[in-house]
């Protein structure tokens, strides 16, 4: 054996003993498994105007966009998609990638240098994580959620003549709840700093997002990223806000800029997915709706998204439950550490819009079986 493949053999032993061998399970297209374990939150991923839109698109424009923007890749359904974001979202501007991670390294790596302070909500998706890192700015993590952590952060950049940016989820991905959106946006008027919300989870879910909803879009201190690949239902990702700041992504963006264009029918898909979002306000009801009774059954706080964090006794019983719901038919996620910022091991179950109601009743009797048994 050679050093590496002894190395990978020592680590798949190490992962094994603590219960976090993760492995890929191809999933068929007709697959009657009842699903509450991925992002597809309005059920838009198979809605026929949204797949028709993204087959048109793929017979019009090929099978991909060909080049990175800045040199062939930009098509007409790219600035049709971000003129319908920019709009949507209250936002002066937009600029669509390849996917929510470049979104985010992309905005991070390009506002943030040695002389910037960025100050990290302590659960920010990896995706910012990363982008902090390639950027080798100085970094502040503040405690979950804890507005004066922040505050005493920024008022430190201020003194210390950084610029500061302040990295949060609108609503966070693992506990299902909603950053202080309308503090941090104060604070980082009053401190010069600006505020990069992450909206992957609450797009859609909340109409145009936890950061129009509260009467934030537009500010200039105050920067959306956002994925289509959750409530929209499609591929990729996007950054808003300031005209400026977009014209700054397409000369600095680094994950913009050497990246690919995004996939034209993943980008038509996501625009006929917004015209819904717009058209169907019931379908964030019924999610609202659904993860309440979720919530309910299973004796858990309701969250603020899509997603139901039910915490388990262990890793092993996190994956012995999720086997036993899947044995039942129904397909859910499982939040195991590293993955969870506070080393909790949960289910994750999503209340998608997308289930039928005979197969939401029969999922919901499944799940309160099994979190009985192994909770």
């Amino acid at each position: 054996m050679s050093v590496w493949t002894d190395w990978w053999a020592q680590e798949h032993a190490s992962r094994e003993e603590a219960g976090l061998v993760r492995t890929l399970r191809p999933r068929g297209a007709d697959d009657p498994t009842i699903d509450l374990a991925g992002n597809d939150y309005l059920g838009l991923a198979r809605d026929p105007a949204v797949t028709r839109a993204a087959a048109t698109a793929a017979l019009q424009w090929g099978a991909g966009a060909g080049a990175s923007r800045l040199v062939t890749g930009t098509l007409a359904v790219h600035e049709e998609l971000e003129q319908t974001l920019a709009r949507d979202l209250g936002q002066p501007a937009a600029l669509v990638t390849s996917t929510g991670y470049h979104a985010n390294l992309a905005v991070v790596a390009a506002l943030a240098d040695r002389g910037t302070r960025v100050v990290s909500d302590a659960h920010v998706h990896a995706s910012l994580v990363d982008g902090v890192r390639l950027s080798r700015a100085r970094l502040t993590i503040v405690p979950h959620g804890d507005v004066d952590a922040v505050a005493c952060a920024l008022r430190d950049a201020e003194h210390a003549g950084e610029r500061a940016l302040v990295l949060v989820e609108s609503v966070y991905s693992v506990l299902g709840d909603a950053a202080p959106l309308v503090e941090l946006a104060g604070l980082c008027e009053r401190h010069g700093g600006l505020l990069v919300v992450d909206e992957a989870h609450g797009l859609g879910v909340h109409g145009p997002g936890l950061v129009a909803r509260l009467g934030l879009a537009g500010l200039d201190h105050v920067v959306v990223t956002a994925t289509l690949s959750k409530a929209l239902g499609s591929q990729g990702g996007a950054v808003l806000g300031p005209a400026a700041l977009r014209e700054h992504l397409v000369n600095r963006g680094r994950a913009f800029v050497f990246d690919t264009g995004l996939a034209p029918a993943s980008a038509a898909g996501a625009l006929a997915a917004l015209h819904e979002v717009r058209r169907r306000p019931d379908l964030a009801a019924t999610v609202h709706r659904r993860v309440g009774e979720l919530a309910t059954a299973l004796d858990v706080a309701a969250p603020a998204g899509a997603v139901l964090s039910v915490p388990m006794p262990s890793p092993h019983a996190a994956v012995a439950a999720q086997a036993a719901a899947l044995d039942a038919g129904v397909r859910v996620g499982c939040f195991r550490p590293p993955s969870v910022p506070d080393g909790v091991s949960r289910l994750r179950v999503t209340a998608s819009a997308g289930v039928a109601d005979d197969d939401w009743s029969r999922a919901l009797d499944v799940l309160v079986g099994v979190v009985g048994t192994f909770r």
